[in-house]
């Protein structure tokens, strides 16, 4: 009740925060879930974080709604009719937008805008301005940043004008992903990059790495969320996390880490996940419910489930010290041989659990998650920690270690002087051969811009101001944006080119 009381009295939670709030206080006062004392124990022991997903899963985690198809059939339950020009198409997603759930409440994926609105063009000045339009109607009513968008690979009218209208509105709603291939054209990508430098979005991802790896999906994959990949008319059911500094500091070394606690970990985080599926499936009656199901604009045999993990760096440093060895992750070969190690120990373990439920052929996806607000001297996935960045070819080549065994994500995060602003090409060599290295996903952002990427997700300064002021502020990632930026000092990451220095 105090829990409860305290949320209907803080003065600077907006109504709709209150109620989301509200409605989690009252899952979390049930306890449906079977969950055995090894992994109670490692969620006491602050080793494995369910990520606020409540104590009765009646909802994915993330739903990733077939738009293509939404568009040529309409919805019967909504009362939509396949839309006919621009107008109509706009204001058929955003009724849609408004009935796809997730753990946020609120859509994490809102589809691939430019292929979605490019066949209803005509004028484009006018397609302008709706676009615009729309773009601001989903900042103010989708109020969560984990809500994503993405464009591309090949460009479009639509496209271009999207990343216009987002050059002049600077919201932080939605994130965008930009697909990148070998046919992306310069032009398109530069404009992109340019974006990116205003506002944070969008960010680049490797679309032949995706698609090889959804390959099996007819639809494809999106990028959604924070830069999650997963299947189109699917999605995943949940999302838990190992911190893996947290596990390292009761090893008695880096064999004992391996051999011994890691694999133990993580398959207890998956009997953890196992049962969080099956309550979600078998017991709370959302897919046999949902309008999405019988419309075919999600199908159950399309959704998998992510295993994340934070606090790589810190894990190998401290395991490093145990063994009397004095490298540091992302400064020593020796100290990244052993983060791939560990992920490599991580992903053997999952491909040896079997889930009917999982569409990735029964199989856990790794995720490398961005972190949560109360996060502190954890740095997110597999990053390196922030104020400790080497130069920025070192860097890429570090991370591009890693990112292959992440298909449901991971990224990096570069800031950049406000100089590069007058050459986003800079952006666009430094992508491009991020990409040819292997890496999955690129994100940058100028120094001095005001919509800036917390982890995955993107808030403005300014709202972080309003907030340490007392005010309330219409998004509710905002307050998460104030923790990350007071407890992972994101605002402190190296700015690339001050100086003339990478």
């Amino acid at each position: 009740m105090g829990n409860v009381l305290s949320i209907i009295q803080d003065p600077v939670l907006t109504y709709e925060q209150k109620v989301i709030s509200l409605a989690r206080a009252a899952e979390d006062s049930i306890e449906v879930l079977n969950i055995p004392a090894a992994v109670q124990s490692l969620r006491d022991r602050d080793i494995l974080c369910d990520l606020f997903e409540g104590h009765a899963p009646y909802r994915p985690r993330y739903v990733v709604v077939n738009f293509e198809k939404f568009m040529k059939q309409g919805s019967k339950f909504l009362e939509i009719d396949p839309p006919q020009d621009l107008e109509e198409a706009v204001h058929a997603l955003l009724i849609l937008y408004k009935h796809i759930p997730s753990i946020s409440t609120f859509p994490v994926y809102i589809g691939g805008l430019d292929t979605l609105l490019d066949p209803f063009i005509e004028d484009e000045e006018r397609a302008f301005k709706t676009i615009k339009l729309f773009l601001k109607h989903i900042d103010r009513t989708i109020t969560d940043s984990f809500c994503h968008a993405n464009l591309g690979p090949e460009p479009t009218r639509a496209g271009t004008l999207i990343l216009r209208a987002e050059r002049e509105l600077q919201d932080a709603i939605p994130n965008i992903t930009l697909k990148v291939s070998a046919e992306t054209p310069a032009e398109f990508l530069r404009d992109a990059a340019a974006t990116s430098l205003i506002t944070a979005k969008p960010s680049f991802a490797n679309h032949a790495m995706f698609s090889k790896e959804f390959e099996d999906f007819a639809d494809g994959y999106a990028i959604v969320s924070c830069y999650n990949g997963l299947p189109v008319g699917g999605g995943s059911y949940t999302l838990s996390r190992l911190k893996l500094d947290k596990l390292s500091f009761e090893a008695g070394g880096s064999a004992d880490f391996l051999e011994r606690l890691l694999p133990e970990a993580v398959q207890l985080a998956m009997d953890y996940m196992d049962e969080r599926i099956r309550f979600l499936v078998e017991e709370s009656h959302f897919y046999e419910s949902s309008f999405l199901v019988r419309e075919g604009l999600i199908d159950p045999a399309r959704f998998t489930a992510m295993l994340g993990e934070v606090g790589l760096a810190e894990a190998v440093n401290h395991l490093m010290k145990l063994d009397g060895r004095s490298g540091r992750f992302g400064h020593s070969q020796e100290a990244d041989d052993l983060g791939v190690r560990i992920i490599e120990g991580i992903q053997a373990v999952v491909n040896g659990h079997f889930n009917p439920h999982l569409a990735t052929g029964g199989h856990y996806l790794l995720h490398a998650q961005v972190g949560i607000d109360s996060d502190a001297g954890t740095s997110p996935g597999c990053r390196i920690p922030i104020g400790d960045e080497p130069p920025i070819h070192e860097h890429l080549l570090q991370a591009a270690r890693y990112h292959k065994y992440f298909p449901s994500g991971i990224g990096d995060i570069f800031s950049f002087d406000e100089t590069v602003k007058a050459n986003p090409q800079v952006v666009v060599d430094i992508v491009k051969g991020a990409f040819d290295a292997g890496m999955r996903y690129f994100s940058s952002y100028a120094s001095n811009a005001d919509v800036i990427r917390i982890t995955g997700y993107l808030v403005k300064r300014s709202e972080i101001e309003k907030l340490r002021r007392g005010e309330a502020v219409l998004q509710d990632t905002v307050a998460l944006g104030k923790g990350a930026v007071d407890n992972q000092h994101v605002l402190e990451r190296r700015v690339r080119m001050r100086d003339g220095l990478l």
